[in-house]
């Protein structure tokens, strides 16, 4: 059964922290690209960051660099972002996503169609 199980989320002042977790199942998680999305009401579900979980080699979204660190536990199948600095428009619903396809050219992408599973979502309010 393939599953993304995304926690973390919450409300947090503008500077502040959070760490987003994933949890997949095995058969999503093991080489592959697992990402973070995210969307915020009347806008396209965007790419915030991505990890090849064969390697450990991260992407990023220019609006994230140097804020946000996308990580994983082998262990655990879990795949986590942590963000710091904190801003009002990083307020959003953030999405774990798994499956993505690993390209020795480009890595890991950021665009939605890329991945084949997706979690519920977990809210992200900065105020």
């Amino acid at each position: 059964h393939v599953q993304l199980v995304e926690s973390g989320g919450g409300l947090v002042q503008p500077g502040g922290s959070l760490r987003l977790s994933c949890a997949a199942s095995g058969d999503i998680y093991s080489s592959n690209c697992m990402g973070w999305f995210r969307q915020s009401p009347g806008k396209e579900r965007e790419g915030v960051a991505a990890i090849y979980t064969g390697a450990g080699s991260t992407y990023y979204a220019d609006s994230v660099k140097g804020r946000f660190t996308i990580s994983q536990d082998n262990a655990k199948n879990t795949v986590y972002l942590q963000m710091n600095s904190l801003k009002p428009e990083d307020t959003a619903m953030y999405y774990c996503a798994g499956d993505g396809p690993f390209t020795g050219g480009g890595g890991c992408g950021l665009r939605r169609w890329e991945y084949n599973y997706w979690g519920q979502g977990t809210q992200v309010t900065v105020s």
